[in-house]
């Protein structure tokens, strides 16, 4: 199973800069099922002065630390938007950044990573299954919300 995050304010459309995200969703993903195993929000990132950025990296008012702690053991975060900055510090931590267009459905991104798990095609759920393969599997919570995903090309027509 992969973890992977969604910025998203409704928890069904990725829609939010992962930087500004006021709300993180978390997914158990497996070939056929995906699990809600977690949700999270966070204080909204305000402006600083007329031309700022909210929260300076490394200071008290990073906005982008509690987000990268609540996603650290996530194979891959799917944001509308995401900052150089913040790309960087999620490939340190072994994490994939991915920009999606705006309102892209979350289903519809659980259901390729169902796919790509059972027939590959997608560099980064290879490179994360093999080391969630590697690895010992950690047990879970129990999921709030499961959803049954395509794990068979036979199922799209």
């Amino acid at each position: 199973m992969l973890k992977i995050a969604f910025a998203s304010t409704d928890r069904v459309h990725v829609d939010m800069h992962f930087g500004g995200a006021e709300s993180l969703v978390l997914f158990d993903v497996a070939p056929g099922r995906a699990d809600l195993i977690g949700f999270s929000e966070f204080a909204k990132a305000e402006q600083a002065g007329s031309d700022g950025r909210a929260g300076l990296t490394g200071t008290v008012k990073d906005k982008v630390i509690p987000k990268l702690d609540f996603v650290k053991e996530c194979a891959a975060v799917y944001a509308a938007s995401i900052g150089a900055n913040s790309i960087r510090r999620l490939m340190a931590l072994g994490v994939q950044p991915i920009i999606v267009e705006p309102s892209h459905e979350i289903l519809d991104l659980l259901n390729e990573v169902s796919l790509a798990l059972v027939y590959g095609g997608l560099a980064w759920v290879d490179r994360a299954k093999a080391k969630a393969e590697q690895s010992p599997e950690q047990t879970a919570s129990l999921p709030t919300t499961s959803h049954r995903l395509i794990s068979d090309a036979s199922e799209l027509e």
